[in-house]
């Protein structure tokens, strides 16, 4: 396991990966697409009380909202909690929350599992609770997870709770206060402070995290705005105004009222994607940080990585399922296709919505009350429920944060009968199912229904049969959401037939950068040289993400690339670097690096990050996986099972059994590589490799019969799965079972009737 020696050889090598990866002189060409004057000299933040000289009334709304009250110093006048002597039990451990004349302390379980006093440094939010910072050597904060209920006590609240009250989270899980989750630098700084400098140190294992307000001021949206104030006090203000973006998405166009329809148009359509939400995004979105510094005015995907509609983020249908905030789910809505944005509904400087008193008095500024504030529309009584209970239904975070869906969609009882998503019918009328909520919403409103990316995630998720044209069917619809079809595209399973390819080669030219993304993350399963064609040409792509991901898919295939696309690989691989050296405490970007390094040839490079990465998280998974395969392709078998045993004593996953076991079969070691494999598949049936490579073990032990028997039910499980198919056609002809395996290469190729290996299967077989 690494230690400080590994953590100081890591730092002397930065300059050598950087070096590896540096062109010959040549020019970097200009990859953002906006040229920089280096004559001006570049703004600086000047805080948000030098813009309230001018803009008082926007200072004035700002002040004690929820931006400015982020993140506060601990005080007689920002802490909300109990500190006078009071406890909170967590099964069966006690913290105690006191006062020290101006101190704030809480007791409770430390990182080694002693209670100990840790200081308050600082208040996080304040409503619906609020959380402490304390701060650790190395210049980190962490965030307490016993936190304070600040809603009413008829709601509920003035109470301390846990964040996890299911399940005991202890020290050493990353999960606990003292854990990597829990770490102000990385997880929470950025979005509640203003000109975040994360400065992270890798060689010294420290963070110099520096910010010019320790709140979400003016220049959190804004930009730096000592160019605009300098302009303003000299009176040369010019029209640009000096500041980095413009967040005004209207253009002089307004809304109009249609009488016919009741809703309201925008009087001009908008000719580019709005930049509010691209604005907002980067702290309501579930995403990753991408560039070393945020560059404002930037599109998020250059600057951070969202996530789409992954399974256990989102349902099928693209409601909300985890914590995912509020942007990806906006993209899904007819509301940001018609061009409604951010400041449409809420006001920007105090963080509340428009019109004052219910919620519904925002939407009827769009939505005519007279056609849908009435009984034919709603079905219920005015004052039983708002527009938003059934368009924007909540859902409750962090024990006590409703949070709406921002999607703004109709409920779809029917999607929850095909797919099994939850409804906002059913939401209220728990005591029914979905079946009785469709009857009524056919009853009231008809059979129409717009067509829905529901389906065909729910059935891509599953790897039905089938799946692939259904997910074509959405990506080819321009009509959909751009995230809808960008997650389509991450689910299309290989083998891909012609339709296939041309739905990824025409969303590799999308002019939406989501669906470059994903059609570049399906080209994992693309053959080398295909995959080296189309992806070449995104490594020039405008959007850092873009960019990142073609270093991805191309990574191991530098050899066959033209050569200026191998120096644009090199300096595309630069960026990467850069971005994840800004972020090396993470375990991720150590495997990141590792896995860069490794695909570059250098496995003592590759060996290190990971031992990094490994240290840093000790029950992680992949970098430990990713370890033991290059230990292994070294002949270095001992240290490979001992690695894999060791995070199995930590962390009992089935990737590491799945691991073990080929490590175990490596060294000949078959019966208890047997068992490994065996375990990985039982403690995840969910995945497919495992029950696969389960089964081809046990045939290449002789045991053909139960290799069978795990592949036929690994079929009923995963009947898209064609790996599975084949094999079963496979051994029943070494059986010399040879009817039947030509039945099973017919079902074969029914199911997959595109594919020549289906097709070369069953001509082997002398069918036809």
């Amino acid at each position: 396991m690494p230690n400080t020696h590994c953590i100081r050889r890591i730092a002397a090598l930065l300059l050598a990966i950087s070096a590896a990866f540096q062109g010959c002189g040549d020019p970097e060409p200009q990859l953002s697409g906006i040229p920089v004057d280096h004559s001006i000299p570049a703004a600086t933040f000047a805080g948000s009380p030098a813009c309230g000289e001018c803009h008082q009334e926007e200072y004035r709304r700002w002040t004690g909202s929820h931006h400015q009250l982020a993140m506060q110093v601990a005080s007689d006048g920002t802490v909300l909690a109990d500190f006078d002597n009071g406890k909170f039990d967590y099964f069966g451990r006690i913290t105690k929350f006191t006062r020290q004349s101006d101190d704030y302390l809480v007791n409770t379980e430390g990182a080694d599992g002693e209670l100990q006093d840790f200081r308050v440094a600082y208040t996080f939010g304040v409503s619906p609770l609020q959380q402490f910072l304390v701060e650790f050597p190395g210049g980190r904060l962490q965030a307490l997870t016993t936190a304070w209920d600040s809603r009413p006590q008829a709601e509920g609240g003035q109470r301390w709770f846990h964040l996890y009250p299911e399940e005991y989270v202890g020290p050493g899980d990353s999960l606990h206060w003292t854990g990597l989750q829990q770490n102000w630098n990385y997880m929470c700084a950025e979005c509640h402070s203003t000109d975040l400098q994360r400065n992270y140190e890798l060689g010294a294992d420290r963070f110099d995290s520096r910010w010019s307000e320790a709140s979400v001021g003016c220049e959190a949206c804004h930009g730096p705005g000592s160019t605009h104030i300098a302009r303003v006090r000299s009176g040369r203000l010019q029209p640009d105004s000096g500041l980095a973006v413009t967040l005004d998405d209207s253009g002089g166009a307004v809304w109009r009222m249609n009488p016919e329809t009741g809703i309201a148009e925008r009087s001009v359509l908008p000719m580019k994607p709005a930049s509010q939400p691209e604005a907002c995004g980067r702290c309501h979105a579930r995403r990753a940080p991408l560039a070393a510094h945020y560059e404002y005015g930037r599109p998020l995907l250059d600057t951070h990585l969202p996530a789409l509609l992954d399974e256990n983020l989102y349902y099928a249908d693209g409601q909300i399922q985890d914590e995912v905030y509020e942007y990806g789910s906006f993209l899904q809505s007819r509301m940001y296709q018609a061009g409604v944005t951010c400041t449409d509904c809420h006001e920007p400087h105090s963080a509340v919505l428009k019109a004052a008193g219910a919620a519904s008095s925002v939407c009827a500024t769009c939505h005519l009350p007279a056609r849908f504030a009435t009984d034919d529309h709603q079905r219920h009584a005015a004052d039983v429920i708002e527009c938003v209970d059934c368009h924007m239904p909540a859902r409750v975070y962090m024990g006590v944060d409703d949070r709406r869906d921002h999607s703004f969609r109709i409920p779809r009882p029917d999607l929850s009968i095909a797919t099994g998503v939850p409804n906002a019918c059913n939401d209220c009328h728990s005591d029914r199912d979905a079946a009785w909520a469709e009857a009524a919403v056919r009853e009231w409103y008809g059979s129409d229904r717009r067509p829905h990316s529901a389906e065909a995630i729910h059935a891509g998720r599953a790897r039905q049969p089938g799946a692939n044209r259904l997910l074509l069917e959405v990506i080819d619809d321009s009509a959909m959401p751009g995230i809808a079809r960008a997650t389509s595209l991450t689910l299309l399973a290989a083998p891909f037939d012609e339709d296939t390819m041309q739905g990824i080669r025409s969303s590799l030219a999308a002019a939406d950068g989501l669906l470059r993304l994903a059609a570049l993350r399906s080209l994992e399963q693309v053959a080398p040289e295909s995959r080296a064609a189309l992806a070449g040409p995104l490594l020039a792509d405008p959007l850092l993400a873009v960019r990142f991901q073609a270093l991805n898919s191309l990574s191991t295939l530098r050899g066959i690339l033209p050569q200026h696309q191998q120096e644009l690989l090199r300096k595309v691989a630069r960026e990467y670097i850069a971005s994840q050296l800004a972020i090396a405490d993470r375990p991720e970007a150590l495997a990141n690096l590792a896995n860069l390094a490794r695909d570059s040839g250098d496995l003592d490079k590759a060996d290190d990050y990971y031992g990094l990465a490994i240290s840093r998280d000790p029950r992680g998974v992949v970098a430990r996986v990713n370890l033991a395969d290059s230990y292994a392709r070294q002949e270095r078998h001992e240290e490979a099972e001992k690695l894999l045993r060791d995070g199995l004593a930590a962390n009992d996953n089935a990737a590491l059994h799945h691991a073990l076991g080929l490590a175990l079969a490596r060294t000949q070691q078959y019966d208890p590589a047997l068992s490994e494999l065996e375990t990985a598949a039982s403690l995840d049936p969910a995945n497919s490799r495992y029950a696969f490579v389960y089964a081809v073990a046990l045939n290449s032990l002789g045991r053909a019969e139960e290799a069978l028997a795990v592949l036929h039910t690994a079929r009923e499980r995963f009947p898209a799965d064609f790996d599975i198919g084949a094999t079963i056609v496979t051994l029943l002809r070494d059986l010399g079972r040879t009817e039947e395996a030509r039945l099973e290469a017919r079902e074969l190729l029914r199911r997959f009737p595109q594919d020549p290996g289906a097709t070369a299967l069953l001509q082997s077989l002398g069918g036809g």
